[in-house]
């Protein structure tokens, strides 16, 4: 007799193994999160040097990364650099490298677009004051731009939670995997669990990010 999809859920470790899978999405997102941060940092720093090889290289590697869609990164990364250096990466390497690449890059434009945007007469009122430009950057610079950064950090990080989920394609076993497997085991006696896996899956994403997002809309209204 064919039960209702709900019931898939709470049979013996579904519901706990769709957990873990989810902590792996979060635990590689908030790894690439954590490295691209300060990577992303000075290179926004790196794209404000009024250079032109520099400002070559940052757009260059902005672009590349940019228009290069994160699934075709991963394959690259996992299938095609590994085998053609024969580097013994695993797929979770693999994939906190590609985003914490693209992170970075995402980090940098942000970080540069906050940069560029300090008025420059906040320089001169620094200068004014007596301090050289190291104190400027240091005690002018750095507090406003950060109050700019800290809620698109914060979506960026929602961002990466969400992309993450891109990892299942080069074999992780992570929230969408483990939905996967729970629906094919039991396609014959919950031919409906779909609809409530992938819908259970969707509300843990929803819990994930939408705390992180909320924080980011109260800094921003709080800051501007």
């Amino acid at each position: 007799m064919q039960g209702s999809g709900i019931e898939v859920l709470f049979l013996g470790r579904n519901f706990l193994r769709l957990l873990e899978g989810l902590w792996v999405t979060l635990r590689i997102s908030l790894i690439a999160v954590l490295l691209s941060v300060p990577l992303g940092i000075l290179f926004g720093m790196f794209m404000t040097i009024k250079n032109p090889i520099t400002k070559a290289i940052s757009r260059v590697y902005l672009e590349c990364i940019r228009i290069m869609p994160q699934l075709v990164l991963l394959f690259i990364a996992y299938f095609g650099v590994t085998r053609a250096f024969g580097w013994n990466l695993s797929a979770d390497i693999s994939a906190v490298i590609v985003f914490t690449l693209w992170g970075t890059a995402e980090m940098g434009d942000l970080v540069r677009g906050a940069l560029i945007s300090i008025p420059k007469h906040q320089y001169d009122s620094a200068y004014a004051l007596g301090m050289n430009k190291i104190q400027a950057f240091g005690y002018v610079v750095v507090p406003q731009t950060m109050r700019r950064l800290i809620p698109l950090t914060i979506n960026l990080t929602t961002r990466m939670i969400k992309t993450t989920s891109l990892v299942v394609l080069i074999g992780i076993t992570e929230v969408l995997k483990v939905g996967k497997q729970i629906i094919d085991a039991n396609r014959f006696d919950y031919p409906t669990a779909a609809l409530w896996v992938y819908g259970a899956i969707f509300l843990l994403y929803f819990l994930a990010c939408w705390p992180i997002s909320m924080l980011a809309k109260r800094l921003e209204k709080q800051w501007r």
